[in-house]
């Protein structure tokens, strides 16, 4: 038994959610999403919650159940609130800054990285060492962090690099004499 996967997700004030076979579509404040499930799952809608339940005890079925939950979850909660992820830029010379859309980052290379804003994520930089990145879409905001980290991931000697805000980088002791 999934234990995420037995509660049901229940829609928040302000969001109306609606069920259309393996279709879960939700309404905010802040936009629209749209999650399509599996069809080794069942998803229904009954007095204002989401349940989620898989068709049989096949292992395929019940790997998918939670992950399906967690899915509509994470939409109900995008387009209420909206999700954010904060970046943190370590480095002599190393800072980042907006140009238009864009995203310019010197870390170090011979040349600026300038990384493209897509559509329905914003970044924000408050100071030059601090980036945010928000959106409805977890998984997008998710994967828009992780490319930006890609280009300068932390080392383990200096600390140098883009990392997470809430990342703690284990430190190396360097070469002794």
């Amino acid at each position: 038994m999934s234990r995420i996967g037995k509660k049901p997700v229940a829609v928040p004030q302000g969001v109306t959610a609606t069920v259309d076979g393996q279709t879960v579509t939700a309404k905010g404040p802040k936009g629209e999403l749209k999650f399509v499930a599996n069809d080794e799952v069942l998803v229904k809608m009954e007095d204002g919650e989401i349940a989620v339940e898989p068709r049989d005890q096949s292992k395929q079925a019940r790997s998918k159940w939670g992950m399906s939950r967690t899915q509509i979850s994470n939409i109900l909660q995008g387009v209420k609130d909206g999700f954010e992820r904060k970046l943190e830029i370590n480095g002599v010379g190393y800072r980042a800054a907006m140009q238009g859309k864009n995203l310019q980052l010197s870390l170090g290379y011979s040349h600026d990285v300038v990384y493209e804003t897509p559509q329905g994520v914003s970044i924000t930089v408050s100071k030059p060492t601090e980036v945010t990145i928000s959106g409805i879409d977890k998984q997008q905001v998710g994967q828009v962090a992780a490319e930006i980290r890609k280009y300068r991931s932390p080392e383990p000697y200096k600390g140098k690099g883009v990392k997470y805000a809430e990342e703690r980088i284990v430190r190396k002791e360097g070469k002794k004499k």
